[in-house]
């Protein structure tokens, strides 16, 4: 309906200047009133000193209130004020009211503006509502005076008791609610409408007033600010209660578009009514009108205001990274903004007042043309909620941090969790220092043990570090910057809290340190057994540290990054041997292909520095025994200086023979192994680089049943079942149901099973829920022996 021509003349109602693009009203950099608490806690304090003034000196001003017996003020005024009861355009038909005259001159009638004092019952009221004889609305074809005034002719109690507001009605008027309720609110209001521990109740009948000032009497631009601070401020106030949160929100969003042009509108992040906000549907309508591009901050607006989004926790639990995080994603992929087709449909929407007294269309218009209706768009949301679905993955890690810690946003912890592109906009001085402690680190040499690690991450000192605890000490370094070697989820094992790890420079933060290549996952193993016949004679010479390390710059498909990681796991591999025991039970279960790609890095690693060493030949021998192979091999397999892929010679695991004589320490003339023959060796890496990975990092899975006996306390179903668990470290939760179902098990009753078990066992569980299901490293390493021993699968070992 064209403007002038609706029943509620939207020129009072909203303003002529909403439909005179832009807006003709004045606007000042800053809001003419931002009342706080405090600061109405203070004008209160000077008002009562001038009310006592008055009190003392206008004895007529006083009289006594026949129904209550009470000596009361009358609504006089500080200072004495004319003051209408209606202002603006809205005639009486069409404001639905019927304001009655002042009885008297001099007394208050209508609206007392913020800086008038309203004396009455005793008490002094700051302005900025309805005092005097309320008019009678036509509103439903019956007459009920309008709620927000104040009659100052009506009863008062004594006390205000009430303040849960048990007597008061679902949509109060001070002219019908009892005595003890109007005490309890000019109460409320005298104490400068500040304490939310008074029903809601009590300030909805405020925020009728001010409701009915700003859209009904339409005042000054500069007092209409006034009011919607108020009301911001009463939101604020009253922020825990829904209905508060809904109909003081709607006030404010058509207040911003009736004072401030489109282009000075600020985007809206949270939305507590079930529609868009008017002011977003306003903004975004006129951007669309004039072919602008909307920008991250209205998409984002647009979305989280949206009734059919979806969010999870990660999004409400971490707004602020949330919404940051967003705007970096789509910046990243709509550089120029999201063009938007103007929709068919305008904006059309009508007010209605929290108070039920009065309505009115808005129909908005800029420069003469109607502003296009955004709410049936479809494809702008579907494109946000697809960038926050990617944006709440990201965040999950650092939302779960929050969700166990509260008060931990800012700590080291936290803060390494974010994703890489808000570190710079959430700052850390903590995490500062900690990357100074790093760089000092790496700058000495990088070895530290352990335990200083994660008691500078941490705050306190671990001794028995697990490997979630490892996890996310590699994690928050990597984000800094910096790796540790070993990381928990490649290496054959964790260290020792009295162990030292290495620290080194990465080169730059990373996100994703689990994500390495097949070549990388296969060399650090051949480098783990490599180090191992290295360490067998006692010394580490320098040719096999160059070979090595040689081995590492040559190999071919691996990063930059994977390089530095594979020299930091390099230096610690020769600073802590590898574990034999360890190395054993990873070994056990390989097959010829496997065996075969051992052999060859064993082989080559002996030779390395030119000489075969005896007492490598004894630990290789070791390893051969671990591989369920004849020891005897290992000699025609350093004689030969590469191996077969004739099928091999292969026995049951059992205590082997004393062994051959040792030759004698060959001279200067002895064979050595060349160049040519190490890279015929390795010709193959491709397949080498596969099998040792797989032997390492994802073992087949045992047959149920077919590994002996049951642990104590345990079925063989569930035997069995912890048999397969223990392939892994890491269960995801469809992969453990699905490996349940195997066992004729379901995942819910198997895992309280094997906990409940675990805990009398080991005092802890074997699974700890962390995305999905980790196995407790612990656990797994005792019960690895024992169903080795179950299964008959002892090595015996020789010098």
């Amino acid at each position: 309906m064209p403007y002038g021509q609706t029943p509620f003349m939207l020129s009072a109602f909203l303003g002529p200047a909403l439909f005179a693009w832009p807006f003709a009203l004045a606007h000042d950099a800053k809001s003419a009133s931002q009342v706080s608490s405090a600061s109405r806690s203070s004008q209160s304090e000077a008002l009562q000193a001038r009310v006592a003034q008055v009190m003392s000196s206008a004895a007529t001003a006083t009289r006594e209130t026949p129904s209550s017996g009470n000596h009361q003020i009358s609504a006089d005024t500080l200072p004495s004020a004319d003051v209408s009861a209606t202002r603006g355009a809205v005639s009486a038909a069409n404001a639905n009211s019927s304001p009655r005259p002042a009885k008297k001159a001099g007394r208050q009638q209508g609206w007392a503006s913020k800086d008038q004092a309203v004396v009455l019952h005793g008490r002094v009221l700051q302005g900025m509502v309805y005092v005097g004889t309320p008019p009678v609305l036509k509103r439903y074809g019956y007459g009920e005076k309008c709620r927000p005034y104040i009659d100052p002719a009506l009863p008062v109690a004594r006390r205000g008791d009430d303040q849960g507001g048990s007597q008061l009605p679902y949509w109060p008027s001070y002219s019908e609610i009892p005595p003890v309720c109007r005490a309890t609110y000019l109460d409320w209001l005298a104490d400068g409408a500040s304490d939310p521990n008074y029903d809601p109740g009590y300030m909805f009948l405020y925020f009728y007033g001010l409701e009915r000032r700003f859209f009904v009497d339409d005042p000054a631009p500069e007092e209409k600010r006034e009011l919607l601070d108020e009301v911001r401020r009463l939101a604020e106030l009253y922020s825990d209660n829904h209905s508060a949160r809904r109909y003081l929100g709607e006030f404010v969003s058509y207040a911003v578009a009736a004072t401030t042009p489109y282009e000075a509108i600020q985007p809206v992040f949270e939305n507590p009514g079930w529609d868009l906000p008017f002011s977003v549907k306003l903004a975004i309508g006129a951007r669309i009108e004039r072919g602008e591009p909307l920008n991250a901050d209205w998409v984002l607006s647009w979305f989280l205001c949206h009734p059919e989004k979806t969010l999870r926790t990660a999004a409400r639990r971490c707004q602020p990274e949330f919404i940051a995080l967003f705007k970096k994603r789509f910046d990243a992929r709509f550089p120029s903004g999201l063009k938007i087709n103007k929709p068919r449909k305008n904006l059309q929407t009508t007010y209605e007042a929290a108070s039920r007294e009065f309505s009115g269309s808005v129909n908005p218009r800029i420069a003469g043309k109607p502003v296009p209706d955004i709410s049936g768009l479809r494809k702008p949301v579907e494109i946000a909620q697809e960038i926050a679905d990617v944006v709440m993955n990201d965040l999950e890690k650092f939302s779960r941090y929050l969700g166990r810690n509260p008060d931990g946003r800012g700590s080291v912890e936290a803060h390494a969790l974010l994703p890489i592109e808000l570190r710079d906009l959430f700052p850390s001085e903590e995490l500062d220092a900690l990357a100074a402690w790093a760089e000092g680190v790496v700058q000495g040499g990088g070895l530290l043990p352990i335990g200083d690690v994660l008691e500078r991450l941490e705050g306190e000192r671990s001794e028995k570090p697990g490997k979630r605890q490892l996890t996310g000490a590699a994690d928050a370094l990597a984000r800094l910057g910096f790796g540790m070697a070993p990381d928990p989820r490649f290496g054959l094992r964790a260290p020792r809290v009295e162990e030292p790890v290495v620290l080194f420079d990465l080169g730059g933060p990373v996100e994703q340190l689990e994500d390495v290549s097949t070549a990388f996952r296969a060399l650090l193993m051949e480098l783990a057994l490599a180090s191992f016949i290295a360490h067998a004679d006692g010394t580490f010479s320098d040719s096999e540290r160059q070979a090595l390390t040689d081995r590492i710059e040559s190999i071919d498909g691996i990063s930059d990054l994977e390089r530095r990681r594979l020299r930091a796991n390099l230096a610690w591999f020769l600073a802590v041997p590898p574990d034999m025991a360890l190395l054993r039970r990873r070994l056990k279960d390989a097959d010829g292909d496997q065996q075969a790609a051992i052999r060859s890095a064993l082989v080559a690693a002996a030779h390395a520095d030119g000489i075969v060493h005896a007492e490598e030949v004894a630990q290789i021998e070791k390893i051969y025994r671990a591989l369920a192979l004849d020891p005897n091999l290992v000699y025609a397999d350093l004689h030969a200086g590469e191996v077969a892929d004739a099928p091999l010679r292969v026995r049951a695991a059992q205590p082997g023979p004393a062994g051959e004589p040792i030759p004698a320490e060959p001279t200067a003339t002895a064979r050595r192994l060349d160049a040519a023959r190490i890279a015929s060796i390795r010709q193959d890496t491709d397949r080498v680089s596969a099998v040792l990975a797989d032997i390492f990092t994802e073992p087949e899975a045992i047959e149920a049943g077919s590994q002996g006996g049951a642990l104590k306390g345990l079925d063989a179903k569930y035997t069995a079942l912890i048999r397969d668990i223990l392939t892994q470290s890491h269960w995801t939760e469809d992969a453990f149901a699905e490996l349940a179902s195997r066992h004729g098990l379901l995942a819910a009753g198997a895992l309280e099973t094997i906990n409940e078990w675990a805990f009398g066992a080991y005092d802890e569980a074997l699974l700890e829920e962390y995305e999905g299901y980790e196995v407790s490293s612990d656990i797994a390493e005792a019960l690895a022996d024992e169903l080795e021993k179950e299964s008959g699968y002892v090595q015996t070992q020789t010098a």
